[in-house]
Formats: structure tokens, sequence, C-alpha cells
């Protein structure tokens, strides 16, 4: 059971990334936000979504060790 609040923290951080790169491309969110239609905010919203997929990664080979 300890490595499932790793996991949900690699769901949240993966939420993060997701909507931060629909912010980028000017989908969501409001027009005043300084990420809206940036393009930098794009590339961030991918490399932090990507870091939520590892860090879930990271929490599912834990839970599988210790299962074994």
């Amino acid at each position: 059971m300890n490595s499932i609040p790793i996991i949900i923290t690699g769901v949240i951080i993966m939420i993060f990334g997701v909507i931060f790169q629909f912010q980028g491309q000017g989908m969501i969110g409001p027009e005043e936000s300084f990420m809206y239609e940036n393009l930098t905010w794009i590339d961030n919203g991918i490399y932090i979504g990507m870091l939520g997929v590892v860090i879930i990664l990271i929490g599912y080979v834990i839970e599988k060790k210790k299962s074994v």
C-alpha cells in the first residue's frame, strides 16, 4: 500500500501537464492567462505530463516488487 500515494501523485502531475499543454494551445483557460496560446507552455505541459507518467511507472514497479 505504500506505492499508492506515489501513483496518485503521478496521476495528479500528469493531469496538470495535460492542462498546461491545453492552455498553451489555447484550448482551455482564460484568455488573460500568461499561459494561454504560449508555445513554451505546450512544451512545459508535455514535459510535466511525461514526468507524471514516470512517477506512475515508479509506483507501479514498487508495487510489483512488493508482491513478488
